[in-house]
């Protein structure tokens, strides 16, 4: 059966005056659409790394990345910036611990910017935003900028954004490290609702125990294995 995402022995290598350091040795990931994976660990053990090398942000030294049996990146072949950019601005949409909102934009101006630079046109910008700004529950918060939104509302305008051009694969590190636990689980459980909406794979690097726990796979990441 094809996968909808998959990764095959990635292999990250840090190169320091002090010798080599191997982030990640031989992690492989296959998911169907649809599908969510939480992956744990300790923090500095590599999960951002792990997520930025899936998400195309950074290179791999080994390996393979695959969207729907296309292959996007290889270990030790230098696919232009450009090209992973392409696969990024269509394909995957990222949520970060800090919300990284703009803070002169509105909540609506920060959830269109993705599509504004992506050549959409103002009204579809505006209705695509609105949707998805009222499907996080933020309908009354279109105006508002990120110094008047709670950090929750921060956080689920990040997500609008993130998700405001319906991608495939879903990243998100550490979304709910800043959040009171009332809060995470609110900010969780719109991003899940709204992973299975568009029908995306969901991988998400968390501490929270509990909600990885909701997850339809948990991985571990333990000496740049996952377990």
């Amino acid at each position: 059966m094809s996968m909808a995402f998959e990764a095959r022995n990635i292999q990250k290598i840090f190169h320091q005056e002090s010798g080599d350091v191997r982030v990640l040795e031989d992690v492989s990931v296959a998911l169907q659409a649809g599908e969510s994976l939480s992956i744990v660990g300790q923090s500095g053990v590599g999960k951002s790394t792990l997520l930025h090398c899936l998400g195309l942000l950074d290179t791999i030294d080994k390996g393979e990345i695959f969207f729907s049996d296309e292959l996007v990146s290889r270990g030790g072949e230098s696919s232009t910036q450009d090209a992973r950019a392409l696969v990024r601005r269509r394909s995957i949409g990222f949520v970060f611990q800090f919300h990284y909102l703009m803070s002169e934009l509105t909540a609506m101006e920060n959830v269109m910017l993705p599509l504004l630079m992506s050549d959409h046109s103002q009204e579809e910008a505006e209705s695509r935003a609105k949707e998805i700004l009222s499907s996080v529950g933020l309908s009354h918060r279109l105006q508002h900028r990120p110094s008047k939104l709670s950090g929750g509302e921060q956080q689920r305008v990040a997500i609008a954004r993130a998700l405001v051009h319906r991608p495939k694969l879903i990243l998100a590190d550490e979304p709910t490290g800043n959040l009171d636990p009332k809060t995470a689980e609110n900010v969780f459980n719109v991003l899940k609702d709204q992973s299975l909406r568009l029908k995306a794979i969901l991988i998400m690097a968390t501490h929270h125990m509990d909600l990885a726990k909701n997850f339809d796979k948990q991985a571990t990441l333990v000496g740049g294995r996952l377990q």
